[in-house]
């Protein structure tokens, strides 16, 4: 993906084309100020002109005063309007841009996620958006009235006086020629801070996290000097930016200055030598700095545009991701876009879509996928059956692919090659949502947020009735531990969960399983590394569970891997080996006898 600083510019312009009414009266609102700056300097040239040669009284000049304060007024009310549309325009596209930003982070999924830190999406997502209002409310519209004002003045400027006019032509673009010169540094050193920023965000939150961690390893002092170091390098950054800022502003107002000298000069001495009306001098003496101010202004904003685009390849690097394995994900328009490009794709073709079933027999039929930074295949030409009202269980060591057959099968990861059936149908061809709507995942490590008991478990049905919630808790064996809370369901459980032990967790994500109520139920076994009297009793909510459902379950005990009518034996590097009952690969002394006679698992 092209990632130049012009292409970026042209995907900025592209944000704020779907608001481009608000910005074409930005840009209006600001050529009409430039334009009544041209006529205030004509009145006013003209009232100086009448009241010190023509020695008019203060009756004979005050139409035109009146006049000239009107104009003052009404360019006054336009720059008001033009700075307010502008901020409702970058509020609007950052508003919308963020939107996007999660939404295609979500379409992304977990497996992209998990190559990422969490601190530097967050950067990306606040702070990398906020860099860009100044972007779209500053200097967007003053790039376009650097060039249409100063060429309406010389409009007027050149039937006048075609040497001051000339003058102006020329020195014009010393300060657009300067900017760029010094915008080259400055933009590398912005992108430098915006990394720092994002490295720093990184460690911060990080830090956070673990911070139960690093004092329990009697490592936060180690960890302040590294979180020290970034805040260090971030300042260093900021600074640099600030000189190269503070020195583009130096320059660009001397050129402006010594330009508008230039005419001031050439114009004085003109007008002594009487070669040169005073009302006309005095015009283009007025009108002058007016005619660079507008380059000048552009010239202090070029800072928000350097640090816009900085923040824009940050937020486009994410934009421009794919699922791994997929294909890049389309983008859509940025503003007033709700839904992801599959709903709309079914909205309008309703009748391609294919309708899910309860019973579902879900085939692999050679599925291989491999992640982009590893050389080894995690999954290698997967072939299986999961049958419905079926137990299945995958069984394998660390590495052998499990977890990414999970995540290929809840559409989280895309296969590379194969392809997932339901019910003779490919996977793809169903509506992502309607799919897991029919799919409850209990993980391992269930992720809580930071919220009450009661609004973690509604996760999984917002509009359950608070009798489903406590019928789901009673199956899920939580009802005993929630009636000892003072508040109850309304307690607060801490950031991912950080008040709830780890059994009391996984049987809060047992609850969502029983209260979603799906058919279908992918498990990464949650009764292990337990003591054995909790252990048994969420292996007794987990057989509740499984009753009546197609089941695939990430097995790490005995108990559960006996249970399963089917079980998938997965070696090194995602290779299917064995496929049969308990008793069944038993008798064949392959892998699985061999980690079962090794205690593979707990007993």
């Amino acid at each position: 993906m092209e990632n130049s600083t012009g292409f970026l510019n042209r995907r900025l312009l592209g944000l704020a084309l779907p608001a481009r009414l608000t910005l074409g009266w930005v840009v209006f609102l600001g050529f009409a100020g430039g334009l009544l700056v041209i006529a205030q300097a004509a009145v006013l040239s003209l009232v100086i002109g009448r009241v010190f040669l023509a020695g008019q009284v203060l009756s004979q000049v005050s139409p035109y005063l009146v006049g000239l304060v009107g104009i003052i007024l009404v360019r006054s009310i336009l720059v008001a309007a033009a700075e307010g549309l502008a901020g409702q325009l970058a509020i609007q596209i950052k508003t919308s841009l963020r939107e996007r930003l999660f939404r295609h982070l979500f379409e992304l999924g977990p497996a992209f996620l998990q190559s990422q830190t969490s601190g530097d999406l967050a950067a990306r997502a606040m702070q990398g958006v906020e860099n860009l209002e100044s972007y779209f409310s500053q200097y967007l519209s003053q790039v376009v009235l650097a060039a249409v004002v100063p060429l309406s003045i010389l409009v007027f400027v050149f039937p006048l006086d075609l040497l001051s006019g000339a003058i102006l032509l020329v020195t014009a673009p010393l300060i657009p020629v300067f900017m760029y010169l010094i915008g080259a540094s400055a933009e590398k050193l912005t992108r430098r801070q915006f990394s720092a920023l994002s490295r720093m965000s990184a460690v911060f939150l990080d830090t956070l996290q673990g911070l139960a961690a690093l004092k329990a390893l009697n490592q936060a002092d180690a960890r302040l000097e590294k979180i020290s170091t970034a805040s260090e390098r971030y300042r260093v950054g900021t600074l640099q930016v600030l000189r190269i800022t503070f020195l583009s502003a130096l320059v660009l107002e001397l050129v402006g200055t010594i330009s508008t000298a230039i005419v001031a000069v050439e114009i004085g001495l003109r007008l002594l030598n009487s070669q040169l009306d005073f009302q006309q001098a005095f015009f283009i003496l007025v009108i002058a700095p007016e005619f660079y101010l507008p380059l000048r202004q552009l010239g202090l904003r070029f800072h928000a545009g350097t640090s816009g685009v900085s923040a824009a390849r940050a937020i486009f690097e994410v934009l421009d991701q794919h699922r791994p394995g997929g294909s890049p994900l389309a983008e859509t328009s940025v503003v007033g876009t709700r839904g992801s490009v599959q709903q709309k794709m079914n909205a309008v073709h309703p009748s391609t879509v294919p309708a899910l079933q309860d019973k579902m027999e879900i085939s692999f039929k050679e599925v291989s996928f491999t992640y982009p930074d590893r050389s080894l295949e995690a999954v290698n030409g997967v072939t299986f059956t999961i049958h419905p009202s079926e137990i299945t269980a995958l069984v394998g060591g660390s590495g052998s692919g499990k977890s990414t057959l999970v995540q290929l099968l809840l559409r989280f990861l895309s296969p590379q090659a194969g392809q997932i059936l339901v019910n003779g149908r490919s996977l793809n061809d169903y509506d992502i949502r309607d799919w897991r709507s029919r799919v409850s995942w209990v993980p391992q490590q269930p992720y809580l947020f930071q919220d009450t008991l009661l609004a973690n478990i509604l996760l999984a049905k917002p509009e359950a009735t608070l009798a489903e919630v406590r019928e789901a808790v009673r199956l899920a064996e939580l009802e005993e531990f929630i009636q000892t809370l003072p508040s109850g369901y309304d307690t607060p459980i801490g950031e991912r969960g950080f008040k709830l032990s780890g059994g009391q967790a996984q049987r809060l994500a047992l609850a969502r399983a029983f209260l979603k109520n799906a058919p279908f139920l992918v498990l990464d076994e949650p009764a292990s590394h337990l003591d054995p009297e909790l252990s048994g009793r969420i292996q007794a909510a987990i057989q509740r569970l499984c009753q009546d459902r197609t089941v695939l379950i990430v097995a790490h005990r005995l108990q559960t891997i006996r249970q399963a009518g089917q079980i998938i034996v997965l070696a090194e590097g995602g290779r299917m080996v064995e496929n049969g009952s308990h008793t069944n690969l038993l008798s064949k002394a392959g892998l699985y006898s061999q980690l079962y006679e090794q205690g593979g698992w707990e007993r």
